[in-house]
């Protein structure tokens, strides 16, 4: 018990400090171009994984085609720069119809 109180502490210790030195050192450090855009293909990645194992695992197994078809659709109409009503609705529309046909 005493070593989770430990790490904890230490956890959120550390989780300050970086939050500190943020603000105190942006005008002694400025990144270059490469590391903006490298940095930003870094969160869009994560972002994408986190996604997509949502949008294909259930309750530890595979959620099934309907759902994927559905996430796929709300992507490529995303891409497109659809509205977001417009994106939602065909996305939960497409998972309802393959559902209704029974294509889990």
């Amino acid at each position: 018990m005493i070593a989770t109180l430990c790490a904890g502490a230490a956890l959120a210790a550390v989780t300050f400090a970086f939050r500190a030195a943020g603000p105190l050192l942006a005008d002694r450090f400025t990144p270059g171009p490469t590391a903006r855009r490298i940095v930003d293909l870094c969160a869009l990645t994560l972002l994408a994984g986190v996604a997509a194992t949502s949008a294909i695992t259930a309750d530890g197994g595979f959620a099934g085609a309907a759902r994927v078809c559905g996430v796929a659709v709300a992507g490529a109409l995303a891409w497109r720069r659809a509205p977001l009503p417009l994106v939602i609705v065909a996305a939960g529309g497409t998972t309802a119809a393959l559902r209704l046909l029974d294509i889990a």
